[in-house]
């Protein structure tokens, strides 16, 4: 009856939202609503303004573009504004 104890798995005292596990199923997830959201642009008829938003899923292409452009606008930003590390010493 002498037995070792197993070790406990290294995640088990992680947060429910850090374990590698929970993150897959939130990427699958979201993954299904983002695709039913532009599939529902096939029941709901959309009214375009300007010619290119009427095309089918538009608005997400036009969101994940402006999205994409912020994320370069911001890195390009950073190495404008960017000072030496040891800009405020003396």
């Amino acid at each position: 009856m002498n037995q070792t104890p197993t070790p406990p798995d290294r995640h088990d005292n992680d947060h429910w939202l850090v374990r590698p596990a929970t993150i897959r199923k939130l990427w699958i997830g979201l993954g299904i609503v983002l695709a039913l959201t532009v599939l529902a642009q096939a029941l709901v008829p959309i009214k375009g303004y300007f010619g290119a938003d009427d095309w089918f899923g538009f608005a997400a292409l036009f969101g994940f573009g402006s999205c994409v452009a912020m994320v370069v606008i911001a890195k390009l930003l950073g190495v404008v504004v960017k000072r030496d590390e040891r800009y405020y010493d003396d």
